[in-house]
């Protein structure tokens, strides 16, 4: 399967999803979740309703049944409506985040913005009460030698270094860069080696599956080096983003196979009803 971006992927949408009977979040009993972790997602596809009503758009998600939230930075993600929550004070944040009733300690962060001044969004992460800075991609070449590899790891790792002195642990996540090939290996792969397992973690992207990735194969190769995934569902015979749990993938597989990784938190990245319609399975499943 050809490589997609983040928004064509996640701009997949099954019909029968906006179809589905949800359930509202308070008509469920909570009886379990996996490894016993909060339900969370990620605000990335709701960044056009929080343009419009940050606030407002929390409370919809927590209604949702989503106890924890991640956020993207208004300064890297400025231009894909996160550009708003700036007006916010990072005690105005932590106080719509908690009014609302979740939790907060995760944000994904552009390269660039740490290149250019990694200690003010040091600064404004730990202010706001994250303890992860997650950034989605190195930017690395499309064809990559393994010096451009060895670069970017390097830099990286400094920035790894930089935030661990603060008490913030530093995360990557897996797309486009990410899943390229070199000298015959998955840059995926190489940059596990080459990065820093106390300086930096990994998030994994479970979509990526359409590109051969297995969140379950990942965890188990490499013990301890993740903290946290985002959560999309996958229909084997469609090739297409499903509600969790209303898909083909094996969910007790892979969140058995996540706490051997690391995982200690899990955000689910689809369009809204998709996400709502996955917590009904969340709720009840059990590792």
């Amino acid at each position: 399967m050809s490589a997609m971006t983040r928004r064509e992927f996640l701009g997949n949408t099954a019909k029968s999803a906006a179809a589905a009977g949800l359930l509202s979040a308070g008509a469920l009993e909570l009886r379990a979740s996996p490894l016993g972790l909060p339900i969370g997602c990620q605000t990335w596809p709701v960044r056009e309703m929080i343009a419009k009503d940050f606030p407002g758009t929390i409370k919809q998600l927590a209604a949702a049944g989503f106890q924890t939230i991640e956020l993207c930075s208004p300064v890297g993600y400025a231009d894909s409506g996160f550009a708003g929550l700036a007006k916010y004070t990072p005690a105005e944040l932590k106080k719509i985040l908690g009014d609302a009733g979740v939790t907060c300690v995760s944000s994904h962060f552009g390269i660039d913005e740490l290149r250019k001044d990694q200690a003010g969004r040091i600064a404004w992460a730990k202010d706001v009460g994250l303890t992860q800075m997650i950034v989605p991609t190195l930017e690395g070449p499309k064809n990559p030698t393994m010096d451009d590899v060895k670069r970017v790891a390097d830099e990286y790792n400094k920035m790894g270094e930089l935030a661990n002195k603060a008490g913030i642990q530093q995360g990557l996540h897996n797309e486009g860069f990410e899943t390229s090939m070199v000298d015959g290996k998955r840059t995926y792969d190489v940059l596990l080696g080459l990065l820093d397992p106390l300086l930096i973690k990994f998030q994994f992207q479970v979509s990526t599956i359409s590109e051969g990735f297995d969140a379950a194969e990942y965890f188990t190769k490499y013990p301890g080096r993740f903290f946290s995934m985002h959560v999309q569902g996958w229909s084997a015979q469609t090739k297409k983003i499903m509600p969790v749990g209303q898909d083909t993938l094996d969910w007790k597989k892979i969140f058995t196979a996540a706490k051997t990784g690391g995982v200690k938190n899990y955000f689910v990245e689809m369009n809204l009803d998709m996400m709502k319609a996955s917590v009904p399975y969340l709720r009840t499943l059990q590792v």
